[in-house]
């Protein structure tokens, strides 16, 4: 199928179907589905969710406390805002099953750049899934139940057609009761259609912003006259009105009312009547015009603690349900954040090396989490990232006790996604020559961004005390264990002989026998082998060298017995290859013939630096990279 092909099959399937009000409600007799209100159909498209008994998978067990999730696949990629979507689902459940939340705006409150308008558009694209059926050319998108009065025909309806009488709600529109006077009461004469909320054609989904505070009034809501009429129409005659209005365009479907309380009180009236009694008025002596759909706002804390904190709006706090969308407090889901948003640009192929993005993430989390108490601040962020830290930080807490002592407010500041990206931009950029990010490019990006950022002296002195404390020595010894690793590799047969020489050394040390070495003929006694052995073992802090030689000989004579008589590789031994690697890194002067970019003395030194750089590169690292992360982390190992 070619791309016009399927674009006009698309425009095919959303077509209005078209049918006699008869019809109608024989569709509804045989389809619940048919007079579903807007919190139904947008529970149909979001969909039945995916169930994780968290007590299986030992991570989420310490994040989720073993609880039994749910995870919506259309909120898919939604990371780390597993609560924020429930309470979502359970507004729409609630309101689908007729209960309070039913006649209560949807409101979702939090910080800048924490995903609200993406939340706020996905729920707009699920609207659009599901299609609804009004009153042929109905300005209003009118139900056509809404033609019926739900005290005289409620019952009648409900034996004929199975339609329940919650379904009868607002009264008919001041257009439909023009008409049905016009068919001189003939309700067969009104046409039904099927139609598909579009957000591009403003069919049962709209947005409305607030407008300047002093010129605003509620027509962005509930429409006007439209002047040009007036010459046909009387002014209170639903002719000559324009049904314009945001609550107009969204009724049986969804209006998202952008930083809702930036508009001044008496624009936000008739929001109160539509949510709780179904209808509101328009500008003119016209009847009430109905109401069927979802009010969905979303503003900053800061807009909204202003609005709380007024008396006079008491009547509006009732009637919001709240939502809190907090800043992502889990360092693995706010990688797949970043990751989400590079695969939509073209960043997404350009090189991007081991621990840029978490050491990203976790400046983003630790800014955004709340100083415990007798506690680390970083190992909080492990703790609630899911980590176990019993053995290595006996200081830190249970994720709970974390939670209980930082109150309910946390992730509602700190920086924003909308900074790391933009950080993540400077990092890519950051060299002319190749576009490809970096830990240590990203450190200095970061410094000089705090810099221009003018914080308050207090929160900039923390967070570049997350730099310096947590980030940079960490990366120090991440980027030492990956160079050493790669160089490792590239030294095999260095390790293998110090390891073999090891074991030879202490076998005869332990037999109390004098080694001659079979190469140069060098006579080794008793005291020169304890010298030789305390090299090695001393720089790695063994304390009792006696048990670990005999430990060490032990194990290298039961795996010879496996191994045709010869030595394990250096790397089979857990403790001793701690000590050997010790050995091999106690001055960076053994690795800087190998790791530096220098000119090289031996064509064998040039080999082992072309190794290394090729292992390295394998990991992950471009060459550029590895010549930049090399020279650092020499020059740091060097101050120190």
């Amino acid at each position: 199928m070619s791309i016009f092909d399927h674009v006009q099959s698309r425009y095919e399937q959303v077509q209005q179907e078209e049918m006699s009000l008869q019809e109608y409600l024989e569709l509804c007799r045989k389809d619940p589905r048919v007079y579903a209100n807007a919190a139904e159909r947008m529970l149909d498209a979001i969909g039945e969710p995916e169930t994780i008994d968290t007590a299986k998978d030992s991570r989420l067990s310490r994040i989720f406390s073993n609880k039994v999730i749910r995870r919506y696949p259309a909120f898919a990629e939604f990371y780390g805002m597993e609560e924020s979507i429930e309470q979502i689902v359970a507004y729409f459940r609630h309101a689908a099953q007729g209960l309070e939340e039913r006649k209560q705006i949807l409101y979702l409150l939090g910080p800048v750049g924490g995903g609200k308008s993406s939340l706020a558009e996905r729920l707009k694209l699920l609207m659009e899934r599901v299609p609804f059926y009004a009153i042929k050319d109905s300005p209003v998108y009118e139900s056509p139940l809404g033609l019926f009065s739900p005290e005289e025909d409620g019952e009648l309806l409900e034996k004929e057609y199975n339609i329940p009488q919650r379904h009868l709600r607002g009264p008919m529109s001041p257009w439909a009761a023009k008409r049905l006077k016009e068919y001189g009461g003939d309700l067969s004469q009104f046409r039904v259609v099927r139609l598909h909320p579009s957000r591009l054609n403003q069919i049962a989904v709209s947005k409305t912003e607030p407008g300047d505070e002093n010129n605003q009034d509620i027509s962005s809501l509930v429409g006007k006259v439209d002047i040009r009429q007036l010459e046909l129409y009387s002014q209170d005659d639903p002719d000559a009105y324009s049904f314009s209005g945001g609550l107009c365009k969204a009724n049986q479907g969804l209006m998202e009312f952008v930083e809702m309380f930036k508009a001044p009180i008496k624009v936000l009236h008739p929001l109160l009547t539509a949510t709780q009694e179904g209808n509101y008025n328009p500008t003119e002596g016209m009847g009430a015009i109905p109401f069927g759909g979802i009010i969905m706002a979303h503003s900053n804390e800061s807009e909204w603690q202003q609005f709380r904190n007024n008396r006079n709006n008491e009547a509006f706090l009732d009637r919001v349900y709240i939502v809190k969308v907090p800043y992502c407090l889990r360092v693995s889901e706010e990688i797949k954040i970043y990751q989400k948003l590079l695969e939509h640009s073209s960043l997404d192929e350009a090189p991007c090396a081991p621990d840029t993005l978490r050491m990203l993430a976790q400046f983003s989390v630790l800014s955004r989490l709340k100083e415990p108490e007798n506690s680390s601040i970083y190992s909080k962020m492990r703790v609630y990232d899911g980590e176990n830290l019993k053995d290595t930080d006996p200081k830190a807490k249970s994720i709970q006790e974390y939670r209980d002592a930082a109150g309910v407010d946390e992730g509602m500041n700190g920086l924003s996604t909308r900074f790391a990206f933009k950080i993540l931009s400077k990092v890519f950029n950051f060299d002319a020559h190749e576009i490809a990010a970096n830990p240590v490019h990203l450190l200095y990006v970061l410094e000089q961004a705090l810099e221009r950022e003018q914080l308050p002296k207090e929160t900039h002195e923390r967070y570049l005390r997350f730099i310096k404390e947590y980030l940079a020595p960490r990366y120090v010894d991440f980027i030492g264990k990956e160079i050493q690793t790669a160089y490792l590799e590239s030294y095999t047969e260095y390790g293998q002989n110090i390891f073999d020489r090891y074991v030879t050394y202490a076998d005869f040390w332990i037999q109390d026998q004098e080694y001659r070495d079979p190469e140069t003929g060098e006579l080794f006694d008793r005291q020169s082998l304890n010298e030789d052995l305390e090299k090695i073992e001393k720089p790695a802090g063994i304390s009792n060298p006696k048990d670990f030689r005999h430990e060490v000989v032990n194990f290298v004579l039961r795996a010879r017995a496996h191994n045709n008589g010869m030595n394990p590789s250096w790397q089979s031994y857990e403790k001793l290859r701690g000590v050997i690697e010790h050995k091999m890194f106690a001055n960076t002067e053994e690795l800087l013939p190998v790791i530096s970019f220098n000119a090289k003395a031996s064509a064998s030194d040039q080999r082992k630096h072309e190794d290394f750089v090729d292992r390295m590169v394998q990991r992950g690292y471009t060459e550029k990279q590895v010549r930049l992360l090399s020279e650092w982390y020499l020059r740091v190992r060097k101050s120190h």
